[in-house]
């Protein structure tokens, strides 16, 4: 059992649709009102279907009070990392402290080529990743002498003035599954950001894929416990239990709580567009599965 200790956050995860324009909006309102720490987005600008995720996290960022908002995960080959730092200080500090970065190395290349970037093989899109993480890091740390240079392969920066620093340290979270980019977010990443559905064999896949991700961190002088981890869940509230995430409240409740004891997770988002769903989650299970953890610490 690998318990890090963190607190747990609720969050949710909601398409960007963009017909009707407001729909992802008033969810994500639902989503504050209920009681949940975090709203996320997917984010596929080459899909015509969806709004662009990042003017929607500025208009819900002005639409609420308090929820942290987040990509999940935010398509990187087609968001250059300098200008995407920047846009993300520049909305913490609109928002006061509550934006939150979720970032995948890129999927979907033929979607992405359409859309002007650049069609890069597996090992190539993890060492872009790392370079963007540098990038963005380096932008944000105002207290750095000199300007920003970074001469990577894939995204360079020769001479970029540093700043604005983000209200608050934005935590850089990746949406990973493979040995390399779990190693990855040891060496450099604060949080892990996977979906449970990808994940081949359920939370049993956890074990090993953190193991990883530990003994990179400790490699690299980092605390492994300093890493979080989340997960994006999907699932059914229902009279009567079921398989996982697949019952009444109280049984999601125990079996996130069981989730966080057992291996470590701290972050459960639920995907779900029903708003009835979001508030059970906020109202129901977040406040439950929190008492059954700390119980389980004590």
């Amino acid at each position: 059992m690998t318990d890090y200790g963190h607190e747990l956050t609720f969050g949710c995860f909601i398409t960007p649709v963009a017909r009707p324009p407001q729909r992802a909006v008033e969810l994500s309102v639902v989503a504050e009102r209920a009681g949940l720490d975090l709203v996320s987005y997917q984010d596929h600008p080459y899909q015509s279907a969806f709004q662009d995720t990042w003017t929607l996290m500025s208009f819900v960022a002005a639409r609420t009070e308090r929820i942290r908002i987040s990509g999940n995960v935010l398509n990187l080959p087609l968001r250059p990392p300098a200008v995407l730092a920047r846009a993300a200080a520049g909305l913490d500090l609109l928002s006061g402290g509550r934006v939150e970065m979720g970032l995948g190395a890129g999927a979907f290349w033929d979607a992405v080529a359409a859309m002007g970037g650049r069609r890069l093989e597996p090992g190539q899109a993890v060492q872009a990743l790392e370079e963007a993480i540098t990038i963005m890091r380096g932008v944000w740390a105002v207290d750095e002498p000199g300007v920003l240079r970074v001469d990577g392969e894939f995204h360079r920066v020769d001479g970029a003035k540093r700043g604005p620093a983000p209200a608050h340290p934005v935590p850089i979270r990746i949406g990973a599954y493979k040995p390399r980019m779990l190693r990855l977010i040891g060496r450099l990443a604060d949080g892990w950001l996977p979906s449970l559905a990808y994940l081949p064999d359920g939370p049993a896949s956890l074990p090993a894929m953190n193991e990883h991700i530990d003994e990179a961190a400790t490699a690299a002088g980092r605390d492994p416990a300093a890493i979080t981890r989340f997960l994006n869940i999907t699932g059914q509230f229902a009279r009567t239990g079921g398989g996982l995430f697949e019952g009444p409240p109280q049984q999601w409740a125990e079996q996130v709580a069981e989730i966080a004891l057992r291996h470590g997770t701290s972050g459960f988002i639920i995907t779900s567009d029903d708003p009835g769903a979001l508030e059970i989650f906020g109202r129901d299970v977040a406040p439950r599965a929190r008492e059954i953890v700390a119980a389980g610490r004590d």
